[in-house]
C-alpha cells in the first residue's frame, strides 16, 4: 500500500495493485453478488437476483459479464430441457473471500460509528 501512495496527489492505477482491486471488485452490486454466490457455491440467475433486493435485471447482468470477464465469476450452461446457466466463484475469487470476510468483520465493528456520523449529518441539515 505505501508503495501505491508514495505521492497522493499522483497516484497511477497501473501501479497500485490495490486501486486495481477495487476497480474491479467496486461498485454497488459487485461485492453482493460475490457475497451470495460464495455461501450457495452455485447459484442461477433468478435465485441470485431474489437474494439481492433491489438490483434489476440490467445491473445483474452487466455486474454478471464484468466479473466474468475479470476471472471471478464463471457462467455454466446446460443444455438440458428447459436449458439453464449457473454462476459460481473461480478459484482466482475464492481467494479473495478471506479478505472480504475481514471487510466484513470491521464494517460490522464500525457500524455505531457510521450510523452516528449519520444521524450528525441529518441533524446538521435539518438545521
Amino acid at each position: 500500500m505505501k508503495d501505491c501512495l508514495k505521492e497522493i496527489s499522483v497516484v497511477d492505477h497501473e501501479e497500485c495493485p490495490v486501486l486495481q482491486a477495487l476497480e474491479i471488485i467496486g461498485g454497488k452490486w459487485r461485492l453482493p453478488i460475490i457475497w451470495v454466490i460464495s455461501a450457495e457455491k452455485s447459484i442461477r440467475y433468478n435465485e441470485l437476483k431474489r437474494k439481492i433486493p433491489g438490483i434489476t435485471n440490467i445491473m445483474l447482468t452487466r455486474s454478471l459479464q464484468a466479473l466474468e470477464e475479470y476471472g471471478l465469476v464463471k457462467r455454466i450452461e446446460y443444455n438440458k430441457i428447459p436449458p439453464h446457466v449457473e454462476y459460481s466463484l473461480t478459484e482466482a475469487c475464492y481467494e479473495l473471500l478471506p479478505a472480504l470476510v475481514i471487510i466484513n468483520q470491521w464494517g460490522k465493528k464500525m457500524l455505531p460509528t457510521f450510523n452516528k456520523a449519520n444521524e450528525d449529518k441529518k441533524i446538521s441539515v435539518s438545521k
